[in-house]
């Protein structure tokens, strides 16, 4: 007569993760214990990759990488569902209960991957996968501000104050002359190609 087992299948996934734990905790007190402890300059630099660490470690980050790394974890997890899509699916005992599971299955997987080429295609024609992009095209064309207008600008003279931090006498005597700067700002229309 065989006994009931004590355990239930997450008492076994539990005992599994316990021992996992344990044993990655005793392989790093292992290595605390009979690792060398002779510090010296070069082991207390930074590592990175062989090279000599220069400069400051918080550098600006490109976004492409962010986008590259979201797009492969969408396929990561598409793999993810195929796996046990295709050992679940491909049983005979399954097949042979009924063959209709077989187009079934075969029609949702190509539904599932054809939703995933979908946000593919769109990712790709939004030129995210570029990873040079390409300038932005400035045209000369008609647009809405004349150009009477930017002429009109450029050509005025404009008055500046200095900026000054003294007492306030010396800031009304300065404030009275109002120089004019020698250089003055200009605007020049900019057409940008919009896509159709």
């Amino acid at each position: 007569m065989e006994e009931a087992s004590q355990l239930t299948e997450f008492g076994k996934i539990f005992i599994f993760l316990v021992m996992g734990i344990l044993f990655v905790l005793f392989t790093f007190f292992l290595g605390w214990l009979v690792a060398l402890r002779k510090p010296n300059p070069l082991k207390l630099s930074s590592y990175e990759c062989g090279e000599e660490p220069t400069g400051n470690s918080w550098i600006q980050f490109n976004s492409r990488f962010y986008v590259v790394a979201l797009i492969f974890l969408l396929f990561d997890v598409e793999m993810v569902f195929i796996f046990p899509w295709a050992t679940i699916f491909s049983q005979e005992t399954l097949l042979a209960a009924d063959n209709r599971w077989g187009w079934l299955t075969l029609i949702e997987m190509f539904i599932f991957i054809g939703i995933l080429l979908i946000g593919l295609m769109y990712v790709w024609k939004k030129g995210d996968l570029n990873w040079i992009r390409a300038e932005n095209i400035l045209l000369a064309g008609p647009g809405k501000v004349p150009m009477a207008m930017y002429a009109r600008i450029n050509d005025t003279d404009y008055k500046v104050r200095e900026f000054y931090m003294g007492s306030g006498d010396e800031q009304a005597i300065i404030q009275a002359e109002n120089k004019p700067l020698a250089a003055r700002p200009t605007f020049r229309p900019q057409f940008k190609k919009t896509l159709e």
